[in-house]
């Protein structure tokens, strides 16, 4: 149980996820009291911390009855919680730049992009998923990427026209087997999630083709992205609860034009995405299959 991440119910808010020391010190503190109404991964509802065995010093519980009788008890819209990340600066800077350096080279991409990809990920933190990591190898994205890379050479030797906007496509089907490989290769505690990218490649390239239209709009392409962000949560699948991303096209504007601004004073840019990553995170929340139908 101590590498179990806790949640917990105060004034009908979500709260956590918290590994299971920092919950103690909680309980310890009084936040979190025999009545107040927990939860982590393998239960099947809220409980009250003095109805688990082990958690609290003494169990017991004075409080009222709360929902059905039977029934888990609901603490807001997501029973999941919200995913978060977070990482350092500087490493954040340097493998930034190796990366950079091993796409401009062209040949080490693909061996570039998988370490980034088993760093990045293990910075992810997933509620009731521990020591997320990725387990792709380059080996397996060899193959289409320097046949693009062949692809594209012999396309652009032909100069014409029509066969460059055709590369294009071929871009972005890549780019669609390349998410879809991604999801596969999750894993936590260093077993397979089992998960999958159901989503068509015609509606991935339709999203991008929109995506790249709406800047024409100058504020409407939020609003396209985090519709485009819903409809790939919408197509994860392998999972016992749904993932949706609740943010609106506002919060993303507002957010993506600080983080434009700033960046032109480039130093602040790993700030600016550390930043935007967290809030995208945040927003990107797991639930109990139907529940956002009430939201």
């Amino acid at each position: 149980m101590s590498n179990r991440s806790w949640f917990y119910a105060s004034d009908g808010q979500q709260q956590g996820p918290y590994p299971e020391a920092q919950l103690r010190d909680l309980i310890t503190r009084g936040m979190v009291r025999a009545d107040t109404l927990v939860w982590t991964e393998g239960m099947s509802g809220w409980q009250r911390a003095g109805e688990i065995p082990g958690l609290m010093p003494a169990a017991g519980s004075s409080a009222p009855s709360i929902s059905q009788p039977g029934a888990p008890p609901q603490v807001g819209a997501y029973s999941g919680g919200a995913l978060s990340i977070d990482f350092g600066i500087l490493e954040f800077v340097w493998r930034t730049l190796v990366l950079l350096i091993g796409l401009i080279l062209v040949i080490p991409a693909p061996w570039a992009l998988v370490w980034y990809l088993k760093w990045i990920v293990p910075c992810v933190q997933v509620p009731g998923r521990p020591n997320l990591s990725f387990a792709g190898a380059a080996m397996t994205i060899v193959p289409w990427y320097f046949g693009a890379v062949v692809l594209l050479i012999a396309v652009r030797l032909t100069g014409i026209d029509w066969l460059n906007n055709l590369m294009v496509l071929v871009e972005l089907a890549l780019n669609w087997l390349f998410l879809k490989w991604i999801v596969a290769n999750l894993a936590s505690n260093g077993q397979p999630l089992g998960l999958s990218f159901s989503g068509s490649i015609w509606a991935f390239i339709g999203w991008a083709i929109l995506g790249a239209i709406s800047f024409i709009t100058i504020i409407g392409w939020a609003w396209v992205y985090t519709a485009w962000l819903r409809w790939f949560c919408r197509n994860l699948q392998g999972t016992r609860r749904e993932v949706l991303f609740i943010g609106s096209g506002l919060e993303l504007l507002w957010r993506a034009i600080v983080a434009a601004l700033a960046s032109f004073f480039i130093i602040p840019i790993p700030w600016m995405y550390r930043w935007m990553s967290q809030w995208l995170a945040s927003q990107t929340v797991l639930a109990e299959r139907g529940a956002h139908a009430n939201v």
